[in-house]
């Protein structure tokens, strides 16, 4: 999709990076291309892996002559070690210099790399306030097993601020006014613990399934938030009797354009509760990928609803909220966190408190 332009400042007085993890790449990505190379939270960074399965994420600038270390500059990887096309200086999964073709290695020469984390098969690196390491870590794997479908993908980008568009897991009434969501309710109160936000709620929405006729699903969303970049929603079909797992990941790119990325992935449907028109003369390993096709594109169309809005708003750091409005002010003191420094927002900032990692 073409991305808006718009300049940040007319949108937004937030710190354009929020602290937290954000994701890079999947490692299939990663081990397809050998060297990937991105622009990620305003950092020219490039990713690669070595021969024992290790994948460093780090800045694409050489320490040696600042040579650029992406593959356009003519950097590669051999033997599992990242080779500059200047003067082919050897960097391992450490990020240090481990070889230069006509002198030792100095042990000064090493790369500034990212802390990263893999979940299932997605990997992301940690960008802290001042370059400080990680103070808190996301959940371990959800469980996995041969009845979950493979992983779904769909991204788009464009002018926006991760704290925008992760505040829609607190903001209901914008499904109901937005999206067209039925009976949508909270389910107990939100829950914070240091970078930790949960937000629960259940609703109905019709979709058209395989092109065919719309059918009512009865959701309950079980949304939990780990900084700004990571969403995990664990949903729940009742009609059809249907576990699925959405994963929305809010990267800034530039300082002005960011790329949500939603990830999905549906459990096998041995027995639904009632039939799923177009599916039933499918086998089974291919219902739960094709359900998963369905949510994810319904998914992407709810963003891109969204994203007519975000591209355009302004950020209020005083809103003037409403009864509806439910936990947005909660929700804006639990971003605070996630920034060194609020006093140009108007945002109060509470005291920190870590998650240990």
């Amino acid at each position: 999709m073409q991305a808006r332009r718009i300049e940040r400042s007319t949108i937004s007085s937030l710190p354009p990076f929020p602290e937290g993890w954000f994701f890079v790449a999947t490692r299939q990505s990663i081990l397809k291309e050998k060297l990937i190379q991105k622009t990620w939270l305003g950092e020219d960074i490039i990713a690669w892996c070595d021969g024992e399965g290790r994948i460093c994420v780090a800045d694409a600038v050489c320490p040696h002559l600042g040579a650029d270390l992406g593959p356009a500059g003519g950097a590669v990887v051999r033997n599992g070690c990242l080779v500059c096309p200047f003067h082919g200086f050897e960097y391992d999964a450490t990020g240090q210099c481990v070889a230069t073709p006509f002198a030792p290695a100095p042990k000064s020469a090493k790369l500034k790399v990212y802390e990263t984390r893999e979940l299932l098969d997605m990997v992301f690196a940690w960008w802290g306030i001042d370059g400080r390491p990680a103070q808190w870590n996301l959940h371990a794997d959800p469980p996995v097993g041969p009845e979950w479908s493979e992983l779904e993908f769909r991204s788009v980008r464009f002018a926006g601020h991760p704290q925008e568009t992760t505040e829609n897991s607190v903001d209901l009434a914008h499904l109901r006014y937005v999206h067209g969501y039925d009976n949508v309710g909270r389910v107990g109160p939100v829950s914070v613990n240091g970078a930790f936000l949960q937000s629960c709620f259940d609703f109905r929405r019709s979709q058209c399934v395989a092109g065919i006729v719309d059918i009512v699903f009865d959701v309950s969303a079980i949304t939990e938030i780990y900084g700004l970049g990571y969403s995990f929603v664990n949903i729940r079909e009742h009609s059809i009797g249907m576990d699925s797992r959405l994963w929305v990941l809010a990267t800034p790119v530039d300082g002005t354009l960011i790329e949500v990325t939603l990830v999905g992935q549906v459990r096998e449907m041995r027995k639904p509760k009632r039939p799923i028109v177009g599916l039933r003369f499918l086998p089974l390993s291919l219902r739960a990928r094709m359900m998963n096709k369905v949510i994810l594109s319904a998914q992407k169309r709810d963003v891109l609803q969204d994203v007519v809005i975000w591209g355009r708003k302004q950020y209020q750091s005083r809103p003037r909220l409403c009864q509806s409005d439910g936990e947005i002010g909660m929700f804006r003191r639990y971003c605070s966190q996630f920034y060194s420094d609020l006093s140009d927002t108007g945002q109060e900032v509470p005291e920190r408190r870590a998650v240990p990692v």
